[in-house]
């Protein structure tokens, strides 16, 4: 028998228990003699002498296991509950949570919902074509995603079997990684704008015998030819046995024996029998690029990280049931991961899945979209904001953003100019700003302003306040942990928690050395921070991006802040490379706001003076150079790493850059580095 831990109901069957469920989301009410701690996270009346959410806050770090069995005992819904809380040992890589317990994510995402709420909008489809959204039901939603996992084990697909899923975002990917969950297989989601070599190094990696796909992928008004590329790649993949197609577009692709159409699905049953998985079995890989080059399949398992997830998704966003929840990500990303479905689903949220770019057909997509989704918390990348500011004001005032109550960063460090318009056209000046840090490997937010108390302030560019539950720390190069404020250092995290990453696929001995063994005890982000006087973070950048020039050290993300400042600027990419007298020169790429003119030679005075002024004279670039665009990842990532090769003339290494969302800017820089250098 199969007994729920919070109800102590008895059932034949998973799916019999599963319609009398549990409620997704967790009353908002007072107990008898609690307080607006208990308002605002039920658990808490049961955390003694806790009051306001800075006493929350340390009652999670320093009673870890107390608060997280309280929430986890209250969130997810258990088919077996858990005896131990942790059992973790950074210092050996070891990380288990809730051991003895067993779910199914996929019933804590849909089934519990469906009992509930069986019509509420689960998902938002914004189509690449704007104005013809398709909404799905929770209901819906469960129907795809059990079709889908009857034809995965239909052909062969077993519990501990890892399926690659090679789409763009839309709601049969969703359904795709639900119905992995619901049968107990783990998913690797592969960017859909990867290449064939790309995507056969992770099919390979994961030893997937299935791929699911789809005919063609639509972005910003291209077609791109995914069945096309997976062709390519599965013919270097001898473990891969089929390919499931779904069609996107009407127009036909070439199949083989090994393909199958995903309409296949249904003749498929709505109903599928959830496995029983223990809260440590793998739910999915993601890849994540390495300091090697060589992509890190990093592991994550059920409970603890949709645990992780759901709460963040709650408590940063300030998100209440009936919310419209807007992650303008691609699931190909672990922000699309945590935050367009596993978060966002075991909360019962309705979730945003954005198929196309911020400036299709126009500038004003996002706010467009914004209007007419009544979307109420909308997260994007820096970068994306910079590019809408380069446009102007109107393009945002153009529409009503009157639903948005909450505006997200995510990604890599925003700077305080593109901050402030996006709080101050974007939000109208009302909408709180939260620039979040976290990583793949975190599994969900660490650091942000929120949540905080409703008068408490928000710092541009700072991600300031740590999530419950997380203890970051500062290093110095000697290892030892900082304890002063107004200081910077190695960002690590001094305890576990329930959403990282468990091991490196195949590899732990690799997670060990790059995490756990740079600073034993503690897990290490390589990142650098500054913790300002009063004691909030703000990220400085990754330490391989910090530049030392003439014995002081700089991160990169500093300067490009300050550069970002100019008015003549849209946004900026620093790197450091190397200088025969001060140990490390400063090379800046800058690109102008649109239709700007102004001269070189003017552009140079001003950025040197700013730099010189906001941070001091070392830190004045060498060289800069005008450009059209950055090489960025089609998430929104500037590679830095494609930069310093080109400065360091090593050309040979410049990698696969067909995951860039533009490879000819690559050549643009390479071009005019060159007329630099002959200078």
């Amino acid at each position: 028998d199969i007994v729920f831990s919070l109800g102590r109901e008895k059932s034949s069957t998973l799916v019999s228990a599963l319609r009398r469920g549990v409620p997704p989301s967790y009353p908002h009410v007072v107990r008898r003699g609690g307080c607006n701690t208990a308002a605002f996270m039920p658990e808490a009346a049961g955390f003694e002498g806790v009051s306001g959410r800075a006493a929350l806050q340390e009652f999670s770090v320093s009673n870890s296991e107390d608060f997280w069995a309280a929430v986890a005992r209250q969130r997810l819904s258990w088919i077996r509950p858990f005896h131990t809380v942790q059992d973790c040992d950074l210092s050996r890589g070891r990380i288990k949570w809730f051991q003895g317990g067993m779910l199914n994510v996929s019933v804590n995402c849909l089934d519990r919902q469906v009992h509930i709420c069986p019509e509420r909008v689960a998902l938002i489809w914004e189509r690449d074509e704007r104005g013809s959204e398709v909404r799905y039901t929770y209901r819906q939603l469960l129907e795809m995603t059990c079709r889908v996992g009857n034809l995965l084990k239909r052909h062969g697909v077993r519990k501990g079997d890892c399926v690659t899923i090679y789409m763009p975002t839309c709601p049969l990917a969703v359904a795709s990684m639900l119905a992995c969950a619901r049968i107990g297989a783990a998913h690797n989601v592969v960017f859909a704008g990867f290449s064939a070599d790309a995507l056969a190094e992770r099919i390979r990696d994961a030893q997937s015998s299935i791929v699911i796909t789809m005919n063609q992928g639509v972005r910003g008004g291209k077609v791109t030819e995914l069945k096309k590329t997976v062709d390519t790649a599965v013919q270097s993949c001898p473990t891969v046995r089929h390919v499931f197609v779904a069609m996107r577009t009407e127009t036909l692709v070439p199949m083989t024996d090994r393909d199958v159409l995903m309409d296949e699905m249904l003749k498929e049953d709505v109903v599928c029998e959830p496995a029983a998985m223990n809260s440590e079995d793998v739910l999915f890989l993601l890849y994540t690029s390495g300091s090697t080059g060589k992509p890190k399949g990093l592991v994550h398992t059920q409970a603890g990280y949709l645990l992780y997830a759901a709460l963040t998704q709650r408590y940063v966003f300030s998100y209440h049931d009936g919310d419209v929840f807007g992650c303008v990500a691609d699931i190909g990303w672990i922000t699309g991961h945590s935050y367009i479905v596993y978060g966002p689903l075991a909360n019962g949220a309705t979730t945003v899945l954005f198929e196309s770019t911020p400036v299709y057909p126009d500038p004003g997509r996002y706010w467009e979209t914004v209007e007419r989704l009544k979307i109420n918390q909308f997260y994007g990348a820096p970068t994306a904001i910079r590019l809408l500011l380069k446009y102007g004001d109107q393009w945002v005032n153009k529409y009503d953003r009157s639903s948005l109550k909450t505006l997200g960063s995510v990604g890599e460090p925003i700077n305080t100019e593109a901050w402030e318009w996006y709080h101050r056209v974007v939000g109208e000046g009302r909408c709180p700003v939260v620039d979040t840090w976290w990583q793949t490997e975190t599994g969900g937010i660490c650091i942000a302003p929120k949540p905080s108390e409703p008068d408490e302030e928000i710092v541009p560019g700072m991600a300031m306040r740590p999530f419950f539950g997380i203890k970051p720390v500062l290093m110095d190069t000697e290892g030892k942990v900082l304890t002063a404020n107004n200081t910077s250092g190695a960002l690590c995290i001094a305890q576990p928690w329930p959403g990282m990453a468990r091991t490196i696929h195949n590899n732990h001995e690799r997670f060990i050395e790059t995490y756990c063994q740079p600073y034993p005890g503690y897990f290490f982000t390589g990142d650098g921070a500054y913790r300002s006087p009063k004691g909030y973070y703000q990220i400085t950048g990754r330490l391989d991006d910090v530049i030392n020039v003439s014995g002081h050290r700089i991160g990169t993300a500093e300067i490009e802040d300050v550069v970002n400042q100019c008015p003549a600027v849209a946004e900026s990419a620093v790197i450091g490379y190397s200088h025969d007298i001060k140990g490390q020169g400063i090379y800046a790429f800058v690109v102008l706001k649109k239709n700007m003119k102004i001269k070189e030679e003017d552009l140079y005075k001003q950025l040197n003076s700013v730099v010189s002024e906001k941070i001091a004279k070392y830190a004045c670039p060498d060289f800069i150079l005008l450009v059209k665009r950055l090489p960025k990842t089609r998430s929104g990532k500037i590679m830095r790493r494609v930069l310093r090769k080109v400065v360091e003339s090593d050309l040979d290494s410049l990698g696969d850059l067909s995951t860039l969302d533009d490879p000819a800017a690559v050549q643009e820089i390479i071009e005019g580095h060159a007329k630099i250098s002959m200078k």
